[in-house]
């Protein structure tokens, strides 16, 4: 059921209020009045829904028009109710205050039947009809957000595939075992949920971008890649090159796994006591997202056969890895590794 238009008529003169209601009732308004500007003011605050209209007086004993229709304008719910003078008042000076305090037209004393209707229709549509334009805006920026949201996602989305294709191809042209990469993942995002200092995002991160660590040994020759022998200085200083070559092809890239994927690769053969490589990083000026790669590499090797060793038991594996706690491993993921053992292996065991 359609509500009546609510109007407020503000004057200190009885018989001014009382001919606008006569002339107004005949549209079925709502009507309402106060005789000054306090009074108003009061009939404002205690009324919860906005009126849609105010019929306002200009001189007024106390509190004139203007420094009403200014309070009003200062109120959020009343910045856009139109506001109609009502005044015997036709210079051009008082106009032109009554527009710049806020108010939307002038009606002069004494008013005559069809302006008046006239004029209140018309402020009143406009009000309604800015009304429903806002809120298809409103509705429209949600619409826009969401979209922008929807295709962000699937941005990420297919970022995500074409590094798991990527990594696929890579794995199938190496000497690791099957579901390394897979494996991978899995033990750096174990060790992130445990992390006192990652949340949730950083184990999505993880688990996304850890398996581009190894990119760049697509720029390895496949003879010493694979090589099964002990590799020559000449050879072991070729494979480390992986690390900033990975991190060249990547860094170039704003997608936020890309990214993460470029410091993981440049820094996951970084060691706790400085004597990892490319750069020496030390403790925890190595990024913590290559120094949890750096562990689950490690222990994923240690627990696979490759081409140049055998697997090894789970015994060994373990007191490896709390043996090179503070040199090798960030003691406080080494921590975390001995506290949840059973886990770690239980993603060892995935074939």
């Amino acid at each position: 059921m359609l509500t009546s238009n609510r109007i407020l008529i503000v004057d200190d003169v009885i018989d001014n209020i009382r001919v606008a209601m006569n002339f107004l009732k005949e549209d079925n308004y709502d009507l309402s009045f106060a005789c000054g500007g306090e009074e108003a003011l009061r009939l404002i605050r205690d009324n919860p829904a906005p009126f849609d209209l105010i019929l306002l007086d200009i001189m007024m004993p106390g509190m004139d028009g203007f420094e009403v229709c200014r309070i009003l304008k200062d109120n959020p719910r009343y910045q856009d109710v139109p506001i109609i003078f009502l005044t015997a008042r036709v210079d051009v000076d008082s106009m032109a205050k009554g527009f710049t305090v806020g108010g939307v037209d002038y009606i002069t004393k004494p008013f005559h039947a069809d302006e008046l209707l006239a004029r209140v229709k018309t402020h009143i549509d406009l009000f309604h009809a800015k009304k429903i334009l806002r809120e298809h805006n409103i509705a429209l920026e949600a619409k826009v957000a969401y979209e922008r949201v929807r295709l962000l996602t699937e941005l990420e989305e297919n970022q995500k595939e074409m590094i798991f294709m990527l990594t696929e191809l890579m794995e199938s042209t190496s000497d690791e075992t099957g579901k390394h990469i897979k494996r991978l993942s899995e033990i750096s995002a174990l060790l992130a949920k445990y992390h006192k200092s990652l949340s949730v995002h950083d184990m999505d991160m993880l688990y996304h971008a850890s398996p581009m660590h190894d990119i760049g040994k697509m720029m390895i020759p496949k003879e010493i890649l694979n090589k099964p022998g002990r590799l020559t200085e000449d050879e072991f200083n070729v494979i480390k090159s992986h690390t900033t070559n990975g991190y060249q092809l990547l860094c170039r890239s704003d997608r936020r796994i890309i990214k993460s994927a470029a410091v993981i690769a440049h820094e996951h053969h970084e060691k706790w006591d400085g004597s990892g490589y490319p750069r020496g990083l030390k403790g925890n000026d190595i990024h913590i997202y290559g120094r949890i790669v750096a562990l689950a590499d490690v222990f994923d090797a240690l627990t696979h056969a490759r081409c140049y060793k055998a697997v090894w038991s789970r015994d060994r594996v373990v007191d490896y890895i709390e043996g090179h706690r503070e040199t090798q491993f960030d003691p406080e993921l080494v921590d975390i590794f001995l506290g949840h053992v059973d886990e770690f292996f239980a993603i060892a065991d995935l074939k």
